[in-house]
């Protein structure tokens, strides 16, 4: 069965690279196109989506408050930000309003079209090279290292906690596998109950909240975050 996708930018250009890329997949099929978040809204409220690719800076309605809307929907399809380095704060808000995940707009077609599969079947997708830079940049406001000590981030344990700081720092599980010296398994059996112990939805989600908890500190704080 193909997964279903909806293709939102503002660029005419940008969807029809999209487009070609994703319409050579036998197994992929865009089911319809948005040029603003408005639309976005619109169109997915009235086609059956598996996954939205969205971008984020948008007129009449930007990516972030189109994720938010569509993501609150029943059935909601999945969504999978497309960002830059000069986008990163929205990027940023779109994981907290219910993404999935983000990759830049460069990347390699065969990326992408792995990316959408991931999500669809329930993964999140970070682009590994972003993400630390991304998520530091925009946190200085957030809570400071003492606010880890509490709440659900107690519950874990050391162990489970150092791979919340890996993933928080934009590793693969195969990465943190070879960091740690743990089998691949093993991260993703600890990465599901750090999922389970703090009650997010999944990996983009477990990013937001050890960045807001305090438990990795952003850029230009004093001290080294745990891990």
């Amino acid at each position: 069965m193909s997964v279903k996708v909806v293709l939102v930018d503002d660029q005419e250009l940008v969807r029809a690279g999209f487009r070609m890329v994703l319409g050579a997949q036998p197994d992929l099929e865009i089911v319809g196109e948005a040029a603003d978040g408005a639309a976005a809204v619109a169109l997915a409220g009235r086609v059956r989506a598996d996954v939205v690719l969205m971008d984020v800076r948008m007129p009449h309605m930007d990516g972030v408050e189109a994720t938010r809307r569509i993501r609150e929907m029943p059935d909601a399809p999945k969504v999978l930000i497309l960002t830059t380095f000069d986008l990163d704060d929205y990027a940023y808000a779109a994981l907290k309003a219910g993404a999935s995940g983000f990759l830049l707009k460069d990347v390699p077609p065969s990326d992408l079209v792995s990316a959408i599969h991931s999500v669809h079947a329930g993964d999140a997708v970070m682009a590994p090279s972003a993400t630390r830079r991304l998520l530091e940049r925009f946190t200085a406001h957030l809570p400071g290292p003492e606010a880890a000590a509490g709440g659900p981030l107690g519950d874990l344990t050391a162990r489970e906690r150092q791979v919340l700081v890996l993933v928080g720092r934009g590793l693969s599980n195969g990465e943190i596998a070879a960091r740690l010296d743990l089998a691949e398994a093993t991260v993703k059996t600890h990465l599901g109950r750090v999922l389970a112990k703090l009650g997010v939805r999944d990996r983009a989600q477990a990013v937001v909240y050890a960045y807001e908890s305090g438990l990795i500190k952003p850029l230009g704080r004093p001290g080294s975050d745990q891990g």
